[in-house]
Parts: C-alpha cells; sequence; structure tokens
C-alpha cells in the first residue's frame, strides 16, 4: 500500500522536529517545511538515517509570506494526506513582513490559513485526510480590531497568546467549511518543551520535545480520531474550548483573515 503523505511545517524547531520523526516512524512519505534550506537537509538526512524511511523530502518556504505559499502548493505533487502546521515565531520587538503584515500575525495565523487555503484541494475526497493546527493553551488576548499591534504596544507574549487563540478559533472555522470535503481540522495544544520559540517569550519547559510532540501526533495518527474535527486537544485527551465554540467571534476572524 502507498504512503500516507504529510507535511510538516516549522519543522526545524524543537516541537517540529519530534513531530516529523514521528511521522516518518509511522511511515509517512514526508516533506518538512521552513525557512532554512540547510536546516532542512541536514534534518531530512538525520530521520532518513534514524527511521529507515527513504521519503523524507524538504522545501524551503518563508510561511509569512502567502506568495512563497502560493509557489510550493502549485508545484506539489500527488495527494496529501496529513498537514500539520507547526511554524510559528515570537520576535521580541515588533517586525514587518515584505507585504507590510507583522511578523507573528503573518507567520503565526495566516501561515496556517494559506496553507490550509492551498492544500485542501490535495485532501479533498481521500480517506482520513486531517489537519492538525499546532495552537497552545497559553492563548488569549485576541483584538479584532488590532491584529497587528498597530495601536496597541507590541509584546511578543500578547502578540503570541493572540495568534494561538487564532490558531484555534480559525482551526473551527475551517472544520466547518471543509466537512463536506472529508478533511478533518483541530486544534492542539502540545507539550511544554524549552525551544527557541519558548525561550524568546521568557519560559523553558519541562518536557522533552518527544514528549510535547505526543498530542500532535496523536491527533494526526491515531485511527480512533478518524473524522474527528472542530475539536481541541491538549495532554492526548479533548478539551472543551470557549474560543472554539464562540462561533460569531470565529466568523468574524474567518472574515478578516480572508481579506489577506
Amino acid at each position: 500500500m502507498a504512503q500516507r503523505k504529510a507535511i510538516v511545517t516549522g519543522a526545524y524547531g524543537a516541537i517540529g522536529e519530534a513531530i516529523a520523526c514521528g511521522m516518518a516512524e509511522n511511515d509517512h512519505d514526508l516533506t518538512l517545511v521552513g525557512r532554512d534550506s540547510r536546516k532542512l537537509e541536514r534534518l531530512a538526512h538525520e530521520i532518513r538515517r534514524s527511521t529507515s524511511n527513504n521519503n523524507v523530502h524538504f522545501s524551503a518556504v518563508d510561511l509569512s509570506r502567502k506568495a512563497e505559499i502560493e509557489s510550493f502548493a502549485s508545484a506539489w505533487k500527488g495527494p496529501l494526506h496529513v498537514l500539520i502546521n507547526n511554524a510559528a515565531v515570537t520576535p521580541r520587538q515588533r517586525q514587518e513582513t515584505g507585504e507590510g503584515i507583522e511578523l507573528q500575525f503573518a507567520t503565526n495565523v495566516l501561515g496556517y490559513v494559506w496553507m490550509m487555503e492551498q492544500f485542501n484541494t490535495f485532501m479533498k475526497g481521500l480517506d482520513d485526510a486531517r489537519i492538525v493546527n499546532v495552537a497552545s493553551h497559553w492563548a488569549g488576548d485576541l483584538d479584532l480590531n488590532d491584529l497587528e499591534f498597530e495601536n496597541r504596544r507590541y509584546n511578543n507574549d500578547t502578540a503570541y497568546r493572540q495568534s494561538k487563540q487564532a490558531n484555534r478559533m480559525l482551526s473551527a472555522a475551517y472544520a466547518e467549511r471543509l466537512k463536506e470535503k472529508g478533511i478533518s481540522v483541530v486544534a492542539v495544544h502540545p507539550g511544554n518543551v524549552s525551544s527557541k520559540l519558548s525561550n524568546n517569550l521568557g519560559y523553558g519547559g519541562y518536557e522533552t520535545p518527544e514528549k510535547g510532540a505526543e498530542t500532535p501526533l496523536k491527533c494526526a495518527l491515531d485511527p480512533d480520531l478518524k473524522g474527528v474535527t472542530d475539536k481541541f486537544f491538549e495532554n492526548k485527551k479533548e478539551q472543551y474550548c470557549p474560543f472554539m465554540a464562540n462561533k460569531a467571534e470565529v466568523e468574524k476572524l474567518y472574515q478578516i483573515c480572508r481579506e489577506y
């Protein structure tokens, strides 16, 4: 039987690498995505060596740039069974992309949106197609009138919390829109792992990357979760998410993001 195909974004971060290794170990034809081609090449080589899975590829994509995601999608061959949106940044100072979009919002939020928009076409009608959006229990502070911190004082922790709330809400929005295509969409909190991202926010972490990757991997791989959609998972269990339940706010955020 042919391997299921998967994409993991933010693949060379601490949790991203552990997720990628788990997907390769579970015999997926895997594509690693991130900005740095050298890091991706090294990681792909290491995963092939450690898992004996030779179908591990990589593609350098700046996920804060819509045009780069569109180019990546236009070159995609064949189906896609699992998309794991994991890439995130936490710059300490407010930065903008070349298109003038605040960098955390562009990467952490719009990057997920653009990946789902571009790649759901390759997932339509497949048996057990899944999108797993890595969010966080550290979520809140969403301001629909100031998503890019043009009026508020920029704080990378506040911006990160906002982006993770948005990830959960947009998972609900796309779960609703993609269910007719047979694509499930869930949001997850990974474990608390010390990483460049968490360190940039002033936090450490008490779990190994492998432990931190367990919930995303469960949602990507567990056969018992086939067809489960519009849910939030933490510690490998479904949890109630008030952000996802607020359908009016979910719809507002979705429409704003679509304007980008």
